[in-house]
């Protein structure tokens, strides 16, 4: 018999993952063993479950699906992981790439397209949107080698500890969030502080949304309990 793959779903909007479920259901030779409402809760049921392929979008609270998707490739590298999102920027794109990431598809594609991608990433393949192709073309051909960015900078942590704060949470709700002392949060904030000569939540804040860590219209609406 064809091996079944086995998938989760990862996003924190109710509505989208119920849609997603139901295309995904009507795709021979798959099964969703599992859905996440964040990016944190993501990585959690992918050490636990094991699924061959995580299906996710990238503006997620607690940790956005880039950083859940290079915490998750490091533990189970056989888990394959697409990116389902909204963002068609380079900026996003290439860090999802550099995290490892198998595929990017941009939401709003048709139903045969996932059909397309999940299949790519079974066969052990990537898949890219073709606009999202276009933009990874453009963006070899216009640069050599690009700098270093302050994001870049950051260790992994350091950047789940910036997403958390911009998203207004308090040290000791990192703390415990992360299983760390209040003392290891301020010492990571220090040193974000450092790094990007940056000397205040706000301008944090600031930096976090323009860098793509969180975006302010899925943020305002998780504040306001909207979908």
């Amino acid at each position: 018999m064809p091996k079944t793959t086995r998938i989760l779903l990862a996003d924190d909007h109710a509505m989208i993952l119920a849609a997603l479920r139901m295309m995904i259901q009507r795709i021979e030779g798959v099964e969703v063993v599992a859905e996440a409402h964040n990016g944190r809760d993501a990585v959690a049921r992918a050490r636990e479950l094991r699924p061959d392929l995580v299906i996710m979008d990238i503006s997620m609270s607690e940790l956005n699906g880039i950083e859940a998707a290079a915490l998750i490739k490091a533990e189970s590298p056989e888990t394959r992981v697409l990116i389902l999102s909204s963002h068609a920027s380079e900026d996003y794109v290439r860090r999802a790439i550099r995290a490892g990431v198998d595929g990017y598809l941009l939401k709003g594609s048709p139903p045969e397209e996932l059909a397309i991608a999940i299949r790519a990433a079974a066969e052990g393949n990537s898949y890219l949107s073709p606009s999202i192709s276009r933009l990874v073309m453009a963006g070899m051909a216009r640069a050599g080698v690009a700098s270093e960015s302050q994001l870049d900078a950051l260790t992994g942590r350091q950047r789940e500890i910036l997403q958390m704060i911009a998203e207004g949470k308090s040290t000791k709700e990192i703390a415990f969030g992360l299983e760390v002392s209040v003392k290891t949060v301020e010492t990571h904030r220090a040193a974000i502080m450092d790094r990007l000569d940056i000397h205040d939540v706000a301008g944090l804040v600031v930096f976090a949304v323009r860098n793509g860590l969180i975006d302010m219209d899925d943020d305002a609406r998780r504040r306001s309990g909207g979908a």
